[in-house]
């Protein structure tokens, strides 16, 4: 790996001035080990898992924090995967975020989970975050309702009421963002939340589209673990295209990948 480049160094501060320079004064640039911009991504590689989750969650909180003090509120969209244990444990540590001031939102859910289902993506979230802070709001995906199409064009109209200022987000072995897989993505999808076919046979989610993520101002990929190396690698240096719905990250005017030594393992040096 690279040692940091100025432009990198310039970049976390930029997103740590909201963000990272706060952090890189505390210190929480430790074990930054490289880098980079892939197109209008910001790419950032740490030593380790740790040190990635709490870099990440000292820029989304001090992100929090800013949106908080100039316009009395922060809008977040958050992910249920479990590479983002840590990221999520360090944001409800992190100090002076008003939580009750933030409304949240989820990516997705599996279609017929019940928020107390072991599988269910809402309960990810409640146990790991919504339960361990006072938020404000939490808008759930209702994967049980009877009418799916129906869960979509309301929380797309939550969305709408209650723009994202950012969204946490999460890069699947496919190359994935929330539950668009390769076979269904859509960059120019005109819905913003849709039921969705997965990979895996005979199961279906409710989703965010690409365009309904790619809408957020701020985005923060945290993707940590030897299993993200291939679509890392694709996301940052194969082509734009939806084979690897992750790499239209490279053209959004503000985004942020988090990666360990593990993940960035099979990228060129």
């Amino acid at each position: 790996m690279r040692s940091p480049s100025p432009i990198i160094s310039e970049g976390l501060s930029e997103c740590l001035s909201e963000g990272l320079s706060e952090g890189l004064s505390e210190g929480l640039s430790e074990g930054l080990i490289d880098s980079f911009r892939a197109g209008k991504l910001n790419v950032y590689i740490f030593d380790s898992r740790q040190q990635t989750s709490k870099a990440a969650a000292a820029a989304v909180a001090a992100k929090m924090r800013k949106l908080i003090a100039e316009r009395g509120r922060a809008v977040g969209v958050f992910t249920s995967e479990p590479s983002h244990n840590e990221f999520l444990d360090e944001l409800v540590k992190a100090e002076e975020i008003e939580w009750t001031r933030v409304i949240g939102f989820h990516l997705d859910e599996l279609l017929g989970a019940n928020e107390d289902a072991p599988q269910s993506h809402r309960r990810f979230l409640f146990d790991r975050l919504v339960k361990r802070v006072p938020m404000a709001e939490f808008h759930g995906l209702r994967g049980e309702a009877a009418n799916p199409e129906a869960v979509c064009a309301n929380y797309a109209a939550a969305l709408k009421s209650r723009p994202p200022d950012f969204a946490t987000l999460d890069v699947g072995d496919n190359g994935r963002l929330a539950s668009i897989d390769p076979s269904v993505c859509d960059f120019n999808d005109p819905a913003m939340v849709r039921v969705v076919e997965l990979t895996e046979p005979s199961h279906r989610a409710i989703s965010l589209t690409i365009p309904a993520i790619m809408s957020c101002p701020k985005l923060f990929l945290i993707a940590p673990d030897t299993t993200k190396q291939n679509a890392v690698r694709e996301m940052i240096a194969g082509e734009i295209t939806t084979t690897c719905p992750a790499s239209i990250l490279r053209t959004h005017e503000d985004a942020h990948l988090f990666l360990d030594r593990d993940s960035a393992a099979k990228l060129a040096c």
